[in-house]
């Protein structure tokens, strides 16, 4: 990590590690924790592999959805790793997000308590990192990471049947929707 363009975050779950991959590889959970509270969120794909995308939108106050994210995935390490970025959207386009470019890398290790849950976001220069940090990245991220550590620490364990999973945005053949 670059303290200079990167800002970070770590929490220990009280959680199985599937459990908490569960919260990611699942969209109707990550629509429960990825945007913080009372904001409400709908995943319109989410297809966790390397170039798969993950767009989400955004509703404030019960209104309209608006887009929130669109972004693709970088690297998916099941259970382990996944990095994503902005700076591309989920159709392999160049992107011009606002407000800032990053790369989010999201790593899933074991504790004795749980799950050791951290996450590295990389901007591509010191005021794209200044300006996350003060449009509230601590405060905006720590509270999706908090609703992402309720859901899990209350959650069933995840059905881990690979038969049994939304694949929202994926085609019928599993291959890429574009």
């Amino acid at each position: 990590m670059n303290p200079d363009l990167d800002l970070a975050l770590a929490r220990v779950i009280r959680a199985p590690r599937a459990t908490v991959w569960s919260a990611w590889a699942d969209p109707a959970r990550l629509e429960r924790w990825w945007v913080p509270a009372p904001s409400r969120c709908r995943v319109d794909r989410l297809d966790l592999r390397p170039g798969g995308a993950f767009v989400t939108r955004l509703s404030d106050g019960g209104g309209t959805f608006v887009p929130h994210l669109d972004a693709c995935f970088l690297a998916v390490d099941p259970g382990e790793r996944i990095v994503f970025t902005n700076a591309v959207d989920g159709t392999w386009r160049p992107a011009h997000p606002v407000p800032v470019a990053m790369t989010a890398t999201i790593t899933f290790g074991d504790h004795p308590e749980g799950t050791d849950y951290r996450l590295v976001v990389r901007h591509g220069d010191p005021e794209a990192r200044a300006l996350h940090e003060k449009l509230g990245f601590a405060d905006g991220w720590g509270t999706v990471v908090g609703q992402l550590a309720a859901l899990s620490e209350s959650a069933e364990p995840p059905n881990t049947d690979p038969r049994s999973t939304d694949t929202r945005g994926t085609s019928p053949e599993g291959g890429d929707p574009r």
